[in-house]
């Protein structure tokens, strides 16, 4: 039986999802002008499929077009090759859609370079849970583990590097059968696009090899949690590093400062963005190595923001800071672009972070964290997007239509789970991520 090449074309979409159509690789030239077509009401496709509310209705039609420098043509030894592109969402004008999740990105960039005359580079690390390996006591970062997974990593670094991506490191991690990849620093709307790659690289190889790779912010309530740890630093129009300053608090200078000012200040709203799930909220607990509280610390991994070390020289292209509130089930062009926005904020108000003191933060009273400028995080997605709800800075960044789409998509997804306890919850949203 003969076999005629597809090429897919996506976008990630609110849920976090890669979503879209395919066509025959001949069309390849065509579709990159024309793109195919979308109804609006696609962007309200919910993380468990169905459509639960939308603004848009059956009416309206849209272009997702390809973008030519994300194309992904990988060739598998183990079986069928992937071929996708990731693109933009526009209107039948040419003009971009304002709901698209990939604007969304390039506006924050672009506001960030009228305004500020910056630009990001930025790195997600990405865990996930790899269901073709058993766990075993004590396999903690361990040389077992990482044995045990056999060819998987071996073919999934390969895959990263065919798509175009440069692999930087893999390892067993902290919780039962889960491993983490990172990738190489890239600037702009590319490092979102290389998160969206890698994710599909490591779910492609695994499917390829009879399993799964997971990357549900938690499979048991109690449990460890999968992280997407974004690691970011600035550049000037001359591409050198701007957020170093070893002679200042936080080894960071002024417009460094400010821009991760403006993410603290919003931070609990951010997680509406980027722990968009119900169950990113059982990861985000005590003693669980996530964040709990909106805080800066320098090299302090339970820190929502963390001040990187730095192991190579020159130091001021090596310095770089660490959000640690996010996870898969949101969008890299959303998280990203909300930390773009927040920290533009930040620098547009010349916010300052709080005094750096030799006090061990975990070891201070809840009244004593507030006094240093700490703030709990939400609980919930409820609390998280309520606050998100009161933001007139978050409305700003998104524009009304897609603000009030992305709130009623979230409000939506809870209501669905409602009434379901936290394990049933947890299995949702591990069947899908």
């Amino acid at each position: 039986m003969e076999r005629e090449p597809l090429i897919f074309v996506g976008t990630c979409d609110l849920a976090g999802l890669v979503r879209g159509k395919g066509f025959p690789l001949t069309a390849q030239a065509m579709r990159l002008r024309q793109g195919v077509g979308l109804a609006p009401s696609n962007i309200m496709m919910s993380a468990f499929g169905p459509i639960y509310d939308t603004p848009f209705g059956t009416a309206g039609d849209l272009m997702l077009v390809p973008d030519a420098k994300t194309y992904v043509e990988v060739e598998y030894a183990l079986g069928e090759a992937e071929r996708f592109y990731l693109g933009d969402i526009l209107m039948l004008s040419g003009q971009h859609w304002q709901c698209c999740p990939r604007h969304f990105l390039r506006r924050a960039l672009d506001a960030l370079h009228n305004e500020a005359e910056l630009s990001l580079v930025a790195a997600f690390e990405q865990e996930f849970v790899y269901t073709g390996v058993e766990h075993r006591p004590g396999a903690t970062y361990s040389l077992d583990a990482w044995r045990r997974q056999g060819s998987f990593a071996e073919h999934l670094m390969a895959a990263i590097r065919s798509a175009g991506l440069e692999p930087d490191s893999f390892l067993a991690e902290y919780g039962p059968r889960q491993y983490e990849m990172t990738i190489s620093p890239a600037r702009g709307i590319r490092a979102a696009d290389e998160a969206v790659i890698a994710r599909e690289m490591a779910r492609g190889v695994a499917q390829r090899l009879g399993h799964r790779a997971i990357l549900a912010p938690v499979l048991e309530p109690d449990g460890i949690g999968n992280g997407t740890h974004i690691h970011f630093s600035l550049r000037d129009t001359a591409d050198q590093p701007v957020m170093f300053d070893p002679a200042r608090p936080w080894r960071m200078s002024p417009v460094g400062e400010h821009f991760v000012a403006g993410i603290l200040d919003h931070l609990p709203l951010l997680t509406a963005i980027t722990a968009p799930s119900a169950a990113s909220y059982y990861r985000l607990q005590p003693n669980r190595w996530a964040p709990t509280w909106a805080n800066v610390g320098l090299q302090d991994r339970g820190a929502s923001i963390r001040v990187c070390p730095i192991f190579d020289r020159p130091a001021n292209h090596n310095f770089n800071v660490e959000y640690r509130v996010a996870d898969a089930t949101a969008s890299p062009y959303l998280a990203l672009g909300a930390l773009a926005w927040a920290g533009l904020d930040g620098i547009k108000r010349r916010l300052t972070l709080p005094e750096l003191t030799e006090a061990n933060f975990w070891e201070m009273t809840d009244e004593e964290r507030r006094d240093a400028g700490a703030r709990p995080l939400p609980r919930s997605l409820l609390e998280s997007l309520n606050l998100l709800a009161a933001s007139d800075a978050a409305r700003d960044w998104f524009g009304d239509e897609f603000f009030e789409a992305y709130l009623r998509f979230k409000r939506s997804e809870l209501k669905v789970l409602d009434g379901l306890s936290p394990p049933e919850i947890c299995e949702r949203y591990a069947e899908v991520y």
